[in-house]
């Protein structure tokens, strides 16, 4: 694993979301897959920030560990490789649930 890649890993048995920041894109593993969070261009000295809850882990981007140099490029990839889109996997909103 390259030293700026961030590996996750659902290892329970429900849903858990990937909550990349700044912009609050998500991402959700179903039990027993895993992702990697990178940045998008190559060079750059990234370290991360995890913040974890219950179901839902939520991650920044800072180049070289600096939190005032947030780095807002990056992708998501599975475990094949294959880059990701926000909201990949997200559950749907019960009948009748409106947002708030």
């Amino acid at each position: 694993m390259a030293r700026n890649a961030l590996p996750v890993e659902n290892s329970g048995t429900s849903p858990l979301c990937l909550f990349v920041e700044p912009y609050g894109e998500d991402y959700w593993l179903a039990p027993g897959e895993a992702f990697t969070v990178k940045p998008d261009g190559e060079g750059i000295d990234v370290w991360f920030s995890t913040y974890v809850s219950q179901d839902c882990i939520a991650v920044w981007l800072y180049e070289d560990g600096d939190p005032a140099r947030v780095v807002l490029d990056h992708k998501v990839v599975d475990a094949n490789g294959t880059s990701l889109d926000c909201g990949h996997q997200r559950p749907r909103r019960p009948a009748g649930s409106e947002p708030i």
